[in-house]
């Protein structure tokens, strides 16, 4: 699919969206992990719940995102709740990160294998990589139909650890009662040292 193709369905899929999404839970349940200042991205941004999460935090965020629609929203949200967020349109695949540049990174349903490198390069040393995307190892149909875009088995920690320490790991996949618990994904926390 063409990057052309490729932003118009996400700018198709938030025009239509009804409702805004909650932030990703490797957000919501790791806040007090943050630090209390600091530059902050929100990588693959969406409509940037996570991004607002994060400056509601305290921090200096940027986020970014392929979709010009999602980028008006975030901008509209933000300003609404008087947080600051610097949002942009980026295609974070060819541009991704500059190294040293950010003491937390987010990254929520959203998976290119090939900047693993530059995610790591970018976090300043003690910076922190929280992580939340889907697995092929799933309990239901949510997420994404092709497996190229879900993680195998452990894939994050193969992907960042090491040279990032890890310090939360969530992958349940389809292990004992499937209508409880974190399913679908995976999350993790990894810190650079």
């Amino acid at each position: 699919m063409s990057e052309e193709n490729f932003r118009d369905k996400w700018n198709r899929r938030y025009r239509e969206s009804e409702r805004v999404p909650e932030p990703a839970r490797v957000v919501t349940e790791n806040l007090h992990l943050l630090p209390a200042s600091g530059r902050a991205l929100d990588l693959a941004c969406g409509l940037g719940v996570n991004a607002l999460a994060l400056a509601g935090h305290g921090l200096r965020t940027v986020a970014w995102d392929l979709s010009p629609v999602a980028i008006e929203s975030l901008t509209r949200r933000a300003h609404d709740a008087q947080l600051a967020v610097t949002s942009a349109v980026r295609d974070v695949v060819s541009s991704p990160p500059e190294p040293a540049s950010y003491d937390v990174i987010v990254v929520a349903h959203f998976l290119e294998r090939s900047i693993a490198e530059a995610l790591v390069q970018a976090l300043r040393t003690g910076g922190l990589l929280l992580y939340q995307t889907f697995v092929r190892d799933k309990a239901t149909d949510a997420g994404p139909g092709n497996p190229v875009h879900r993680l195998t088995d452990n894939e994050l920690l193969t992907l960042f650890v090491p040279p990032l320490k890890l310090r939360v790991y969530r992958e349940e996949g389809t292990l004992g009662d499937t209508s409880k618990g974190f399913r679908n994904l995976a999350m993790m926390v990894a810190e650079k040292s």
